[in-house]
């Protein structure tokens, strides 16, 4: 299991590695997944604008982009987060940054354990295991 956390064009969040690395690897086991390479890499708006357009051909701003390279029940993948849309998501939703912040670092894993979010019952369903990972992470840290 590698988990790494970059930035590319910011400051690093402050982030709880080997304690954030043991939630997703908790995440991960619930769906009968194991971990393998997840690279993140957080970054400002206009590199995930770049990164939609690219790769996604998509002319929007994201909160998080997810490449997947799982195989079989490991999941592996690049995940990269524009820190600036995780700002102003928690503004937008009167949420704490470091509650959202999370929330986008395990919705990645959740899609890499194939929750998928892209129908109104499949969002919810996403919610509703974001929340339960949340409520994981509050009681491991």
């Amino acid at each position: 299991m590698a988990i790494t956390f970059q930035a590319e064009g910011i400051v690093l969040p402050k982030i709880k590695k080997k304690e954030t690395a043991n939630w997703i690897k908790t995440v991960a086991n619930s769906y009968d997944r194991k971990v393998g390479e997840i690279a993140y890499l957080f970054c400002d708006d206009e590199k995930i604008l770049e990164i939609n357009r690219t790769w996604l051909q998509h002319d929007f701003y994201t909160d998080i982009i997810t490449f997947d390279y799982s195989e079989e029940d490991t999941i592996s993948g690049d995940i990269f987060i524009s820190i600036d849309t995780v700002r102003s998501n928690s503004q937008k939703y009167h949420t704490d940054f470091e509650e959202e912040f999370h929330r986008v670092i395990i919705h990645g894993i959740l899609h890499l354990c194939e929750v998928n979010d892209k129908t109104e019952e499949e969002e919810k369903e996403m919610r509703e295991a974001e929340n339960s990972a949340l409520n994981l992470l509050k009681n491991k840290m």
